[in-house]
C-alpha cells in the first residue's frame, strides 16, 4: 500500500503520477506511421496502461526565447548514412527519419486537448541544451541558444517557460500542468547546473506563477550529498538509474567516448553485427548536431552497429556478480532522496529509471532483470511516499516495450497501488 505522499501537492491534482517519458520524441516523431502521428490514440494507450501524467520537452526557447525562430520546425533526424540507413537508427530517441514539419504551438495545444480529454496532466521539461535541437534540418535552433552565455543559460529558460505558461494560460490550459521542470538534468546538460543559478532561475518562475511547483530535474541525484542542492526547490525531480554491469560493459568498449585512438576496440568489435560497417565507412553525422547533444559519435557508431542479442548476452552472463549493487542503488538512491522531501516538505518524483541507456533492440531492461530492478525501484518509492513515477523509461509509445501492456500496467499498480 503505498504512503501518505512527501509534501504538498495542489489538490486539483492527482495524488500519485503514474508517468509515461515522452521526451521530445513526441514532435520528433510525429510523421504519418510514427509513434506520435495520433496523440489522441497515444494517451489512449498510455491510460490503458495505468499512467496519468507525460513528461515532455515543451521546447520553451524555440518557442518564445526569440522570434525568428518561430513556432514551424522540420524534423530531420540525424540524417542518412551509407548503406541506405540512417544515423540512430539502433539508438533509443535518436531514430529519428525525420521529413515531418511541424507547428510547436499548434501541436503544444493539441497535445494539451488530449490530455485534458483522457485525464493526464503534464510535466513540462525542456531537453533543448541536452538534444532536442539536434533533431532539425538545420542548425538556427541551436546556434540560437548557443549563444546565450552559460551564466545566463537558467534565467532565459525561466523566461521563456513564463511566457510558455502564459500561452498555456491564455488558451486554458493551466489546470493540466502538474509542475514545471526548467530543464532536464541540470547536471548533464550545457546549462549552468550550479545552485544559485538554479534557485534564481526557480525563484522567477514560481513568482511570476505562485501555487505551481516549479523545479529542475537530476540525472544523477548527490544521495550522500542532499543538502547541496538548491533551494527553493516546488518538487524533487531525480533519476535513478543503476548502470552496474551496464557501466561496466559500456567502459570496456568505450561507447560514451570520443575520438579514442584505435576505436573500435577488439572487444567492441566482438559484440558488432557480421554486416555492421567499419568505423571509416560509417561516416558521420554533421558536425554541429554533435555539438547539440550528449551523445557521441562512438556511441552512435555503436548502438548502431552492435548485435543485440550479443550485448544482452554479455549483460546477463555477468549480471550475477552486480545484482545487489544493483538493487542496492536503487534502494539507497531512492531512500536518501525520499528523505530529503519529507526535510524539505516538497514531493519526490521519479522522473526516468531504472538500469541505463541500452541500444534500441535490446532487451535487457525491458526483459526479466530490467523488470525486476523496475519494481524494487518503485515498490520502494511507493513505500516512501514518492508523488511520481516512471514504470521505466523505456515505457512509452516511441521503444518496443510499449508493447508490453500486461507489465506496464503491473508496474502502474506497483506504485499507485
Amino acid at each position: 500500500m503505498p504512503a501518505p505522499t512527501i509534501g504538498h501537492v495542489p489538490e486539483h491534482l492527482p495524488d500519485r503520477l503514474v508517468i509515461t517519458l515522452w521526451d521530445f520524441s513526441w514532435y520528433t516523431q510525429a510523421g504519418p506511421g510514427q509513434p506520435y502521428a495520433d496523440l489522441g490514440e497515444a494517451f489512449r494507450e498510455a491510460r490503458d496502461r495505468g499512467c496519468n501524467a507525460v513528461r515532455i520537452c515543451a521546447a520553451p526557447l524555440h518557442l518564445f526565447f526569440e522570434e525568428e525562430l518561430g513556432s514551424d520546425l522540420l524534423v530531420s533526424g540525424f540524417g542518412p548514412r551509407p548503406g541506405g540507413r540512417y544515423f540512430g537508427d539502433g539508438t533509443r530517441w535518436y531514430d529519428v527519419r525525420g521529413g515531418s514539419p511541424v507547428s510547436l504551438r499548434a501541436r503544444l495545444l493539441e497535445l494539451f486537448t488530449e490530455a485534458e480529454r483522457h485525464g493526464f496532466v503534464v510535466i513540462l521539461s525542456s531537453w533543448e541544451y541536452q538534444q532536442s535541437p539536434s533533431f532539425s534540418s538545420d542548425d538556427r535552433w541551436w546556434r540560437t541558444i548557443d549563444a546565450v552565455p552559460l551564466r545566463q543559460r537558467m534565467d532565459a529558460l525561466a523566461d521563456a517557460t513564463i511566457d510558455l505558461l502564459g500561452f498555456l494560460d491564455a488558451n486554458g490550459f493551466m489546470d493540466q500542468v502538474a509542475f514545471v521542470e526548467l530543464h532536464n538534468e541540470v547536471d548533464f546538460s550545457r546549462v549552468d547546473g550550479d545552485a544559485a543559478a538554479v534557485e534564481r532561475a526557480v525563484a522567477r518562475v514560481t513568482d511570476a506563477c505562485p501555487g505551481l511547483p516549479v523545479t529542475v530535474s537530476y540525472g544523477k541525484p548527490p544521495h550522500l550529498d542532499m543538502e547541496s542542492l538548491p533551494r527553493g526547490l516546488g518538487v524533487g525531480q531525480f533519476h535513478i538509474y543503476a548502470y552496474g554491469v551496464l557501466n561496466a560493459l559500456q567502459e570496456r568498449i568505450d561507447i560514451r567516448s570520443t575520438g579514442i585512438e584505435g576505436f573500435p576496440n577488439r572487444m567492441l568489435r566482438g559484440l558488432l553485427r557480421d554486416d555492421a560497417p567499419s568505423w571509416e565507412d560509417y561516416g558521420r553525422p554533421d558536425p554541429w548536431r554533435l555539438e547539440a547533444t550528449v551523445v557521441t559519435d562512438q556511441m552512435l557508431y555503436g548502438y548502431d552497429s552492435l548485435d543485440p542479442d550479443r550485448f544482452d548476452l554479455w549483460l546477463y552472463e555477468r549480471y550475477a556478480l552486480f545484482r545487489e549493487q544493483m538493487l542496492g542503488e536503487i534502494h539507497a538512491r531512492v531512500t536518501a532522496t525520499a528523505a530529503w522531501g519529507r526535510r524539505r516538505d516538497v514531493p519526490v518524483v521519479f522522473g526516468e529509471g531504472w538500469v541505463g541507456y541500452t541500444p534500441l533492440l535490446s532487451r535487457f531492461e525491458d526483459g526479466p532483470v530490467g523488470k525486476d530492478l523496475a519494481e524494487a525501484g518503485l515498490g520502494r518509492a511507493a513505500e516512501l511516499g514518492a508523488w511520481g513515477a516512471v514504470t521505466t523509461s523505456n515505457a512509452a509509445p516511441h521503444h518496443p516495450m510499449w508493447a508490453d501492456v500486461a507489465w506496464q500496467r503491473r508496474a502502474a499498480a506497483i506504485f499507485a497501488g
